[in-house]
């Protein structure tokens, strides 16, 4: 099996906030990220796909093909956005990057064919990142 990961980057903002708190409990719980107006990372998302090599092409994917779909699905809806107010298929998520990278998975799974995506990674800042491999894995 061979495991090819494609890395872009991306700049949203974000509010980390729970209904199902207090004010206090949120102000408690995600101190300077509960910023009534939110804040920014740089993000940087890998996708990796798996599988074995065509025999004619030597590719698992063309990876114009995997810039794309990540591009497509993912990256043209976040950057530059606020992940609480302008991604639609965000609404009502708490934007914690345990919650994006399964959001993204879930964008990612149904444009790949089955079983290609392996991992879904982002990270937030340089010391804080999230990895999903999907529900079967759970």
């Amino acid at each position: 099996m061979v495991f090819l990961t494609r890395r872009v980057t991306f700049s949203a903002a974000h509010r980390l906030w729970s209904n199902d708190l207090s004010d206090e409990e949120n102000y408690a719980i995600y101190d300077k990220c509960a910023n009534p107006n939110g804040h920014g990372h740089n993000y940087t998302l890998e996708v990796t796909v798996q599988g074995q090599p065509d025999p004619k092409t030597g590719m698992i994917i063309n990876l114009t093909d995997l810039k794309r779909i990540v591009n497509e699905q993912v990256v043209d809806w976040v950057d530059h956005k606020h992940l609480n107010h302008d991604v639609p298929w965000l609404e009502g998520v708490i934007p914690t990057t345990e919650m994006l990278v399964i959001k993204f998975w879930e964008r990612l799974e149904s444009a790949f064919p089955a079983h290609m995506l392996y991992e879904v990674t982002l990270h937030e800042t340089e010391n804080n990142v999230a990895t999903y491999r999907g529900p079967a894995c759970e």
